[in-house]
């Protein structure tokens, strides 16, 4: 059942750029292993050679001992060897069924036996503990729901190696406790699985081991319980990373209030929100997947309607029905979807900078020199690491193009600054880059709002924190009062 694989001296170039240098190391089977690196260690690729997406450029992968090159993921898949997407690869409008067996239909001569899918598809869905008709539409589950008909899918390939890749960025506590058990139980079963994720927290808990990598080479393989977090941190960037989060200093007495929101309702997502941000504060939100904080702020910058509501900056009543109309009054927001809402991923760096502010730019003409002069500068201030202006911002990392997404909304110069998951999925060295520039903006007077589902992040980088669940606000946490427990307690409603 289990599966064995060797790495030996694999290098790995996407033209001039050597991505993987001579990568050597073994995985044993029927265990867990964590998978750690900054963002652009050479992780995915490594691990798209593995499950037939890529083919190494030099070096030898063996299976069982067997050496393989896979041409395509058909061929890994037909050896057991499986990769989960950070992005689902699941076609929204087919049913569970036929996601599981597209492209492997189960045929009755030269029909396909619909019932035939059906019925295994259960079957796997049951093994993965999702009681829900196969028939249902995958437009219809939620992030979680999704999740495990990923893995059911792969179990229906019969797979004997599981690669999943950041498996929990958008899943609630609960949600991932339950992930982790079915790993567990896979890993019972024989199944070996590789654990991509930065939450270390996460690696800790349910890895056996881990293998870190760095700047395209193996770095380490080591038994988990003998490496603390800080350590994994450490190996990850290659130099002691001191305090992750920075000292607080709490906003002037007299600061003014820059945001009040009182009695904000939006349709189907939140009721009589009320709230209000000081210049320099950092105020957190927390609360469940489905709890409204994303909503509540699409709405007050004018992307989803809202039924009632009044919006103050700086004392002065505001109408934002646009997220144009925020910008001019001195609000922006950075939306969690960093691909699909933060960044045009197919255009260059310098046009996804100056997007909210091509009036500065154009006299009328564009100066293609002024934005460029603009980009150096943002590169140096946010530490964004490219070795090309010219790039299109998909060429670069996760972290990187975070960094590119926050120079972009920062770019406007706003009074306020709404950040919606700042760092989901970026590394650890690329979290603190972000945590001392967020310590920045306060302390420049800018009031700076974090909406996070990592409560060790609120709880380290926040003045106060609203705890909302159903649409509503529960509560407000001074920094006093800010753990992980009082958190939890009002975001699910047990306190």
């Amino acid at each position: 059942m289990s599966v064995a694989v060797h790495f030996d001296a694999i290098r790995k170039d996407f033209g001039p750029v050597r991505v993987l240098h001579g990568v050597s190391f073994e995985i044993a089977p029927g265990r867990i292993y964590g998978l750690l690196g900054e963002n652009g260690a050479g992780k995915s690729t490594l691990m798209k050679i593995l499950s037939g997406y890529e083919t190494a450029t030099a070096g030898e992968m063996r299976i069982d001992g067997v050496p393989q090159v896979f041409g395509n993921s058909r061929q890994a898949e037909a050896a057991g060897i499986v990769l989960i997407h950070q992005e689902f690869n699941l076609a929204e409008h087919l049913t569970i069924a036929q996601n599981m067996y597209l492209g492997h239909e189960k045929r009755r001569g030269p029909f396909v036996d619909d019932v035939a899918m059906r019925k295994d598809a259960a079957r796997y869905l049951a093994q993965v503990g999702l009681t829900i008709s196969p028939d249902t539409r995958v437009r219809d589950l939620i992030v979680a729901e999704k999740q495990l008909v990923e893995i059911a899918k792969a179990l229906s390939r019969n797979a004997r190696l599981l690669i999943m890749d950041e498996p929990t960025a958008t899943l609630t506590p609960g949600e991932t406790a339950r992930l982790f058990t079915l790993m567990t139980k896979l890993k019972d079963d024989g199944v070996t699985l590789l654990y991509i994720s930065h939450k270390l927290d996460e690696v800790e808990h349910i890895t056996d081991e881990i293998i870190v990598m760095r700047d395209g080479r193996f770095i380490t393989r080591e038994a988990t319980a003998n490496v603390t977090r800080q350590q994994m941190a450490n190996l990850m960037v290659g130099r002691e990373l001191s305090d992750m989060f920075p000292p607080r200093n709490p906003p002037a007495a007299d600061a003014p209030v820059a945001l009040k929101v009182s009695g904000l309702t939006v349709p189907g997502w939140a009721s009589e929100l009320d709230f209000e941000v000081h210049a320099g504060e950092i105020l957190g939100f927390a609360g469940l997947v489905g709890a409204g904080r994303t909503e509540s702020f699409e709405a007050i910058i004018g992307l989803r309607p809202r039924s009632a509501g009044q919006i103050e900056m700086l004392g002065r009543p505001v109408q934002l029905k646009s997220p144009r109309d925020a910008v001019r009054h001195g609000l922006t927001y950075l939306s969690e979807d960093r691909k699909g809402k933060g960044l045009h991923v197919n255009l260059p760096l310098a046009d996804n900078l100056t997007l909210m502010t091509l009036e500065r730019y154009a006299h009328p003409w564009l100066s293609l020199q002024a934005e460029r002069a603009a980009l150096r500068q943002a590169v140096a201030h946010f530490g964004i690491r490219t070795g090309d202006l010219d790039l299109r911002a998909r060429m670069l990392s996760g972290g990187n193009q975070q960094k590119l997404a926050l120079a972009k909304v920062l770019h406007p110069d706003p009074k306020v600054v709404v950040l919606d998951e700042p760092t989901r999925g970026v590394d650890v060295g690329a979290k603190r880059d972000i945590y001392f520039l967020i310590h920045q903006l306060a302390a420049q007077g800018r009031a700076v709002i974090v909406i996070s589902s990592e409560l060790i992040e609120l709880i380290g980088l926040c003045h106060r924190v609203a705890v909302m669940r159903g649409g509503r606000l529960q509560t407000m946490l001074g920094m006093e009062q800010l753990n992980e427990e009082e958190l939890i307690a009002h975001a699910t409603g047990t306190h």
